[in-house]
């Protein structure tokens, strides 16, 4: 039995009118549908999209797959249900589409014919499935999904009695080697394994049998593509003996019909990943780095000639990370995104001459697809004042239409602020670039508090992109600045590599020279300036706080605070390795960055927020920090999430991170009252058994 504190929803019950629009509050916030994943119909006339909804009073959310005509006509929902349905993917003659659903028993393949029917389930498998994608001869769908090699891995998909194996009189996680537990869960013996189901018989054949995770683990990006010929599949895996130390994944061709393997980056040591086969098949596009166990090392466009067997390079002039990437369908060249200074601009190369030159900068492109005509794209994009939305545009950047109007009602009743921007010399003279966000019904002739917030990655960038952080606290009368200092992406690989081995040096002169020149902005008030982080920018604030007294008042978030513990619980070993320049026991650098070595120098009320699934940043570093700050008497208030990672769940538990920042702030910055008050919280704890 255990007690945790349990808040309900706290909602902003009340906003003051202005002129115009109105100012943005947390309840806005979920009232704003995200749209994603953006598929186009094999006929090239309907795109197929994923809109998902919130629901802040009871916690919950739902996405529900929608589509619309290529030309924005005929706006329709295509399935309805209270549990989610995502990941839509076209048959190939598109008569249907096929989804993701966890309607009935766990996450499963379900289809829809596209001209009007029932759904139909497909799948029926225990242990789960991700990204199942068709074959191009609509005869099979390829997933994958973690199974128990050991007991059989077709057989462990349907074999509901290996839940006895995790629950019962005595539960324990078990493991004889690292990289254990991952993000937010525990392997247990799982594999993820490579799976193929036939259309007619649902006989279902493990295409990767062995103790290799196939497709590799990953925030994002494709694990794998299939050939245009339906031959075979080009999966990603790394198969090192020390996975949990290397980044050295490998891109392999799988036979569809043998399981043989080939692994064609051998000659890599680093990371190579996110294959797509061109459509005449005779390429194989893909994301290359070159400095072994550095995973913030330069993402370069690759391409491997099935027929030379040869790779090269294509975008080594550009001097920046590529994100994501289409062919077209000529086969002659590739539509890539690469960030840039804040933006996402999108490119196109031409495979034979090698000539890169830019369509269209649309600030953050998360997803795009091409037409099977190659005319247009069908994208999403957003922007500082622009929530995520569905266009179409013309593949030479020109007429870009917006095709779904779902959050037009918010965007024209509530003031969703933009941002401006400087630049700030910092450390060495490099330039800082900092997005700066005002208040709603700004007034220039008035003084506002100020919220700096610090990213986290490290190796990342703020973007120029919509996020809820960007408008809650200006919507509550704050400033908030954003800068990108050094160990960002996209400003130069030798300014991202920077913050490696040296995590409190320039990123701190960063930090300060930047809240010198935003302190001099007229409309900031120097006296009532607070800062925040997230993850490595919880590292930050932690420094911050051992290092100066310039802020009234701070908030981290999921921070590293003692870097040699950090060391020995964390998951993917490769990274403080790299950062620290080796292992706790050969590397001074883990004490020489260590925000724990500087208690005594505590003084700033802080807020600190972790979770304790959290297995990236193990949620002792925050419990550590905290029992510290309260040690050295410095004011402080610690909410743990009990079921939440590294990322708190977007509808169960941000709302409360979010309430909780501006309370706290407000209690030290003065801004606008808070929507709940933390002391009554305090007096009026609800348990839960």
């Amino acid at each position: 039995m255990r007690r945790f504190l349990c808040f309900t929803c706290l909602l902003i019950t009340g906003f003051s009118v202005f002129a115009g629009k109105r100012a943005f509050t947390i309840e806005d916030l979920y009232r704003i549908k995200s749209v994603s994943d953006p598929q186009i119909s094999p006929d090239g006339r309907t795109i197929a999209f994923t809109a998902t909804e919130y629901q802040l009073k009871e916690g919950k959310s739902n996405s529900d797959i929608w589509m619309v005509d290529a030309d924005g006509q005929h706006l329709r929902q295509i399935t309805r249900h209270e549990k989610p349905d995502y990941h839509p993917r076209w048959s190939p003659d598109g008569q249907t589409l096929l989804y993701l659903s966890a309607r009935e028993k766990g996450t499963q393949i379900w289809t829809i014919p596209v001209n009007g029917g029932e759904p139909v389930q497909l799948t029926d498998i225990y242990t789960g499935i991700s990204d199942p994608a068709w074959t191009h001869d609509g005869s099979a769908i390829v997933f994958s999904s973690k199974v128990f090699p050991e007991y059989g891995a077709v057989d462990s998909l349907n074999r509901r009695d290996m839940k006895s194996m995790e629950e019962g009189p005595v539960c324990a996680h078990m493991t004889d080697r690292l990289l254990y537990r991952h993000w937010t869960g525990w392997d247990d013996g799982r594999i993820t394994h490579m799976l193929i189901m036939d259309i007619k018989t649902k006989n279902v054949r493990d295409l990767t049998p062995g103790p290799f995770h196939i497709p590799r683990f990953a925030l994002g990006g494709r694990g794998f593509d299939i050939s245009p010929d339906s031959g075979e599949i080009c999966a990603v895996s790394n198969h090192d003996p020390d996975p949990w130390s290397s980044t050295n994944a490998d891109l392999w061709l799988i036979s569809l019909t043998d399981s043989c393997m080939i692994n064609i980056t051998e000659d890599n040591d680093a990371y190579d990943g996110n294959p797509l086969y061109s459509p005449d098949g005779r390429y194989i596009a893909y994301l290359k780095q070159r400095v072994p166990r550095f995973e913030a090392d330069r993402f370069v466009l690759a391409l491997y000639d099935r027929q030379s067997q040869q790779h090269r390079i294509l975008t080594e002039s550009l001097d920046t990370w590529i994100e994501d990437f289409r062919w077209t369908p000529d086969s002659k060249s590739l539509l890539f995104t690469a960030t840039i200074e804040g933006d996402q601009p999108l490119f196109r190369v031409d495979i034979k001459t090698g000539k890169i030159r830019q369509i269209a900068n649309l600030n953050t492109i998360n997803a795009f697809e091409i037409s099977p005509d190659g005319q247009w794209l069908a994208l999403t994009r957003r922007s500082f004042g622009e929530p995520t939305a569905l266009y179409r545009m013309l593949t030479n950047g020109k007429k870009l239409m917006r095709m779904e109007r779902l959050n037009q009602t918010i965007e024209e009743e509530v003031d969703i602020r933009p941002a401006e921007e400087m630049r700030v010399p910092g450390a060495d003279g490099h330039p800082v670039h900092v997005y700066i966000v005002k208040p709603h019904d700004f007034d220039a002739s008035k003084k506002y508090p100020l919220i700096l917030n610090i990213h986290g990655g490290p190796q990342s960038m703020w973007l120029n992109a919509f996020r809820g952080d960007w408008q809650v606290y200006p919507g509550a009368g704050y400033v908030l600045a954003l800068p990108n200092p050094h160990g960002s992406v996209g400003y130069g690989q030798e300014y991202t590599d920077a913050i490696s081995r040296d995590w409190g040096g320039k990123v701190y002169e960063d930090i300060m020279k930047v809240t010198d020149a935003v302190a001099q902005l007229p409309y900031v008030d120097e006296t009532r300036m607070g800062a925040m982080g997230w993850s490595y920018g919880g590292y930050m604030i932690m420094w911050i706080q051992g290092h100066t007294d310039r802020f009234k008042a701070l908030a981290a978030m999921m921070g590293v605070y003692d870097l040699k513990s950090m060391y020995g619980s964390t998951e993917e070993l490769w990274f403080p390795e790299w950062d620290m320049g080796g292992q706790p026991w050969n590397s001074d650098l883990y004490q020489t960055w260590s925000p724990s070595n500087f208690v005594t120098a505590f003084k700033t009320p802080c807020l600190v927020i972790t979770g304790e699934r959290d297995y990236r940043v193990p949620y002792t570093q925050s419990l550590h920090y905290f029992t510290d700050l309260q040690k050295m008497n410095v004011p402080s208030f610690l909410i743990v999430f009990p079921d939440d990672g590294h990322w708190p769940s977007y509808i169960r538990s941000m709302p409360l991170y979010y309430n909780a920042h501006l309370d706290w702030f407000h209690q030290y910055l003065g801004g606008d009252p808070a929507p709940w008050d933390m002391e009554k919280m305090r007096r009026n704890r609800q348990y839960e058994e």
